[in-house]
């Protein structure tokens, strides 16, 4: 699948709260020719392993044992545009440009994998751009398909950028950043394919003239203003002030599902999805990985229709009848998940496989 888009916005020490490490907020966009796009969230379950192979969208591969998935993914695609594993990895993808190359991964397929079978941020990365030489597109020019990635864990933060064959990586210091579609690694290149820029060079596409800023030798750039509130360096930014981000942002074009993730590698992290479009008038729902974890069947589109309830419900709402109760139930929800995490271990226990289907069934009551 070509065309997937997204804003995201990235919150690192010394800027976070106390407690937490890493938030990351994305919000999903529109494209400009397709009104009728519906995302879903879909909670995939581990497995142990497959001996045969996986058929993603346009290309299979050697099958793999899995860690259990929460994505939220463009509704009939195998792959995803974003989503949180049961090891504390959260995957992104901000831009991908170019036709799908039939019997090659595309980039979706990719976000799903990297979750799938990566336990870290680093180790994503090798997974990926592994996966990308071996079953990725070859091409070596302006022209090839190209993909944008954000890649966290509880300790770090990657940017991901690939060009056909090409990758480059950065790593995030600290602070905060805001990335509007396209390509991301400028200038600061921690990692990359070997001799990238005698490869470009070779290729064309570089004249090897000053120093070398991945994004811009591809024609693209996607740094942006911060939205909403924005972090400083006290310590003060949390999950309320993302959601505000993501609003602030969602008001400036149509914005499809969001998902915020707040990682910890000292207590339980915690994902929140809308599963529809509009974070403006949307509610966030939390979801934690446990062993019995579940998710409302709402979130995803039945047989034989285009649309999940969910989004069919939220669609047909009058916000100005519902939207002050709404906001209430999301903060009330957010109090109650916060003080659970503080009072507890980071042991994930029973009392929370529900959450999020309880969250959803909750604000579906409010839309009939």
């Amino acid at each position: 699948m070509s065309g997937i888009c997204g804003e995201v916005f990235v919150v690192l020490a010394p800027c976070v709260e106390s407690g937490k490490t890493i938030i990351y907020g994305r919000n999903g966009l529109r494209q400009p020719a397709d009104d009728s796009a519906v995302s879903e969230v879909h909670l995939y379950p581990a497995s142990e392993g497959n001996s045969g192979s996986v058929k993603c969208d346009s290309a299979e591969i050697d099958g793999s044992a899995t860690f259990s998935v929460i994505l939220s993914k463009p509704a009939g695609v195998w792959g995803a545009e974003s989503g949180s594993n049961e090891k504390g990895l959260c995957l992104g993808l901000t831009f991908s440009e170019g036709h799908p190359v039939e019997g090659k991964l595309n980039a979706t397929d990719l976000v799903r994998l990297g979750l799938e079978r990566a336990t870290s941020a680093t180790e994503a990365i090798d997974l990926l751009t592994k996966l990308n030489q071996q079953y990725g597109p070859v091409e070596e020019s302006k022209d090839a398909p190209k993909a944008a990635f954000v890649v966290c864990d509880a300790n770090e933060a990657w940017l991901l950028n690939l060009v056909g064959c090409f990758w480059a990586a950065h790593k995030l210091a600290s602070g905060s950043l805001a990335l509007n579609p396209g390509l991301s690694v400028g200038t600061q290149i921690d990692r990359s394919c070997d001799d990238l820029p005698s490869k470009l060079q070779a290729a064309g596409v570089w004249d090897g003239a000053g120093e070398l800023n991945f994004s811009k030798v591809f024609g693209s750039d996607s740094a942006r203003a911060w939205s909403g509130p924005e972090p400083s360096g006290e310590g003060s930014y949390g999950l309320v002030q993302m959601f505000e981000t993501l609003r602030a942002a969602g008001t400036e074009q149509k914005s499809l599902s969001s998902h915020v993730s707040v990682l910890s590698n000292s207590g339980l992290s915690c994902h929140w999805f809308t599963a529809t479009p509009n974070p403006v008038e949307s509610v966030y729902k939390p979801f934690i990985f446990t062993p019995g974890a579940k998710i409302s069947p709402l979130t995803r589109v039945p047989a034989g229709d285009s649309q999940t309830l969910l989004h069919k419900l939220h669609n047909n709402r009058k916000w100005e009848n519902v939207g002050d109760l709404l906001t209430s139930l999301e903060s009330t929800c957010v109090d109650e998940v916060n003080r659970f995490i503080c009072e507890h271990s980071s042991e994930p226990i029973q009392e929370l496989d529900e959450l999020m289907k309880d969250c959803v069934e909750a604000e579906v009551k409010f839309y009939r």
